[in-house]
């Protein structure tokens, strides 16, 4: 990591306008900070990208820090970058997602990460979607479509908690709270009052809770004294034997 007379320095060669001592001083500021852009493309591994190609992406964002940058800014360059190449990763997950977002749905999340980029380097901290949302003349209900619109896709299956000594690992999709009249008519539909009446109480307790009371496994464990971890293994138990009985009934 470099000192920060040193940083300083370097950033300001970086920002000049001559272009030799401009890519030199640029590349040491690169060097200095790699480290920085491969703990951050750890964190978007495991979803079907190249680990290169992320770091790749990464040292763009990186690039971008270094050029705007303002020594006046009140907060640590390192901080300053974060941000920005988390955002140009997410930005090159979202343009490869196959779930396309209108363009001015896109234009309007790409003022906004600007504008939260700007806030960020004035206010020393992340802006909240209030203060966004004023900076643009938008309502808060705006910035958020916008926002997530274009975050990058997860599997509702990806890890969300690894439970200790060899404990079951809890998925986002034990931490869902299932939608209002959705699933109770795809309940309907597949008919599953009769697989329900065949589950042991327990399970359909659970299943109850979880599908038609839009419990989360932690609410569901509160109310009938369980852990999260044995709640997810009974829902899991359920709906593999709902699953199993749907597909020999078909």
């Amino acid at each position: 990591m470099l000192k920060e007379e040193e940083f300083q320095e370097l950033l300001m060669k970086a920002q000049s306008a001559d272009t030799a001592i401009k890519e030199a001083a640029t590349e040491r500021i690169l060097e200095g900070n790699l480290n920085l852009v491969r703990s951050i493309v750890h964190r978007f591994t495991n979803r079907g990208y190249e680990w290169d190609d992320l770091f790749q992406i990464g040292c763009i964002g990186l690039l971008k820090a270094i050029e705007r940058f303002d020594l006046n800014f009140s907060v640590k360059f390192s901080t300053y970058a974060v941000p920005m190449i988390i955002g140009e990763i997410r930005r090159f997950i979202r343009d490869d997602n196959p779930i396309k977002v209108s363009r001015p749905l896109k234009e309007l999340a790409y003022r906004v990460h600007k504008t939260q980029e700007k806030l960020q380097g004035s206010l020393g901290r992340e802006p909240t979607i209030g203060e966004i949302a004023k900076e643009l003349s938008l309502a808060p209900q705006e910035i958020v479509a916008a926002l997530e619109a274009v975050q990058p896709q997860v599997s509702i299956y990806e890890q969300a908690f690894q439970g200790g000594d060899g404990g079951d690992t809890i998925h986002l999709l034990d931490q869902l709270i299932h939608s209002d009249g959705q699933d109770n008519a795809y309940f309907d539909k597949l008919a599953l009052k009769e697989v329900l009446s065949r589950l042991p109480v327990k399970e359909r307790t659970v299943i109850y809770l979880r599908f038609f009371a839009d419990k989360t496994q932690a609410e569901v464990a509160a109310i009938i004294k369980l852990s999260q971890v044995q709640v997810s293994r009974i829902e899991k138990q359920a709906l593999k034997f709902i699953r199993e009985f749907m597909q020999t009934s078909l």
